[in-house]
């Protein structure tokens, strides 16, 4: 199959392309795409445990846990032993983190309307539903690691 019709290529590139602009649009705000994807979902569900919050970003519980031990090391984020289940920590946003985030959040969105603008709303909508169908597509096909 040529490269110019492998789909994952043209993902590959929008998603790079993306990543670099969101960065330069965090650097600012201090934080990198993945510090700023945590502090996001952290806002949005306070207490939530690291391995959660990986599924939720993307990544791996240990790629998660190096991103939440910088964020707790800047002050960004409280990290606390939950009161009835001693072996999982509650994650939390610190008053600085929450600052951070919306600084962070503010710029982050701009990259977004920015990207939008450039379809009409009909297109956005195709757009989303065939990335949709796309992701959707690659979870049915994904090979058992145990296979």
């Amino acid at each position: 199959m040529p490269a110019a019709e492998r789909i994952g290529s043209y993902l590959k590139r929008a998603e790079q392309s993306l990543n670099t602009a969101k960065n330069a649009a965090l650097k600012p705000a201090g934080v990198t795409v993945p510090q700023y994807a945590a502090l996001l979902f952290l806002a949005e569900n306070p207490g939530i445990s690291a391995a959660a919050l990986a599924r939720l970003c993307g990544v791996t519980p240990p790629s998660m846990n190096t991103v939440l031990s910088n964020l707790q090391d800047r002050g960004l984020i409280e990290r606390t032993q939950h009161p009835w289940h001693k072996n999982v920590l509650e994650t939390t946003l610190t008053e600085k983190g929450a600052a951070v985030m919306r600084d962070a959040d503010a710029r982050a969105v701009r990259v977004e309307r920015a990207l939008a603008e450039e379809f009409t709303d009909a297109e956005r909508a195709a757009l989303q539903d065939l990335l949709i169908r796309c992701a959707d597509r690659l979870d049915s096909i994904r090979p058992d690691p145990a296979a």
